[in-house]
């Protein structure tokens, strides 16, 4: 039992730095095809391909259209349509936000994996309780923190691009009847998918947080025992 728990830290600090390579390279991608800008080629056809929407028929395609592209997608036999025109503005909006949110996730991972690797590197060591251990874990806790605040707003930057977008280019019919979508309003968040103090990650941030304070008033005990000794 003792030999498992020995070799559990080491198995846990490989595994994190191998996600720690994993996320950076990743990351570093997302930076190369931002820098690259690459564009869809004229012409570009894609479909009608069958879906399945619901347990319905339905189908999608993406065609060039005056200089352009149009994007249809029809469930339920035909029933319910939706079109984009101009679709490949959509593809440039989800290069301008999206790409940057994915990159900020893709920093927070890497952030976490790091840390986490460092805690499990001291654990191996037998070093749980000590300065460095209890700084690493609060900086994690202002990790999950801070990034529920910046990835929480980067998403609502992104939802409500996306959606006004969808606004102006889609037109939706059900039965034969148009349906248009009404228009995003900002706010303090845009569209509305701003901070939830619900947020998982953000109580996350604030549990760890906690332990740390555990981990400070253990370090502080050992330190009176050692001095008491």
């Amino acid at each position: 039992m003792a030999s498992v728990s020995a070799v559990l830290p080491k198995l846990f600090r490989w595994a994190f730095t191998v996600l720690v390579g994993l996320t950076a390279f990743a990351g570093f991608v997302i930076c190369v095809v931002m820098l690259i800008n690459p564009h869809l080629p004229q012409g570009t056809h894609v479909g009608p391909h069958d879906v399945d929407f619901l347990g319905q028929p339905g189908s999608v395609e993406f065609r060039p259209a005056n200089g352009d592209f149009d994007f249809l997608a029809t469930a339920f036999r035909g029933d319910i349509t939706l079109f984009v025109g101009k679709a490949g503005a959509l593809i440039e909006l989800v290069k301008h936000y999206g790409l940057p949110f994915l990159l900020l996730k893709l920093i927070f991972f890497t952030a976490v994996f790091e840390l986490l690797r460092r805690l499990f590197r001291n654990v191996g060591r037998g070093e749980s309780f000590n300065q460095g251990t209890v700084r690493l874990v609060q900086i994690l806790a202002g990790v999950l923190i801070a990034f529920s605040f910046i990835l929480s707003f980067a998403a609502g930057l992104f939802a409500h691009a996306v959606f006004n977008y969808f606004a102006h280019n889609a037109v939706i019919t059900i039965s034969g009847s148009t349906i248009h979508l009404p228009q995003a309003h900002h706010g303090a968040f845009p569209g509305g998918a701003g901070f939830h103090f619900d947020s998982a990650l953000f109580f996350s941030g604030l549990l760890v947080l906690a332990l740390s304070e555990v981990f400070r008033q253990g370090v502080a005990l050992k330190r009176e025992n050692e001095l008491t000794i």
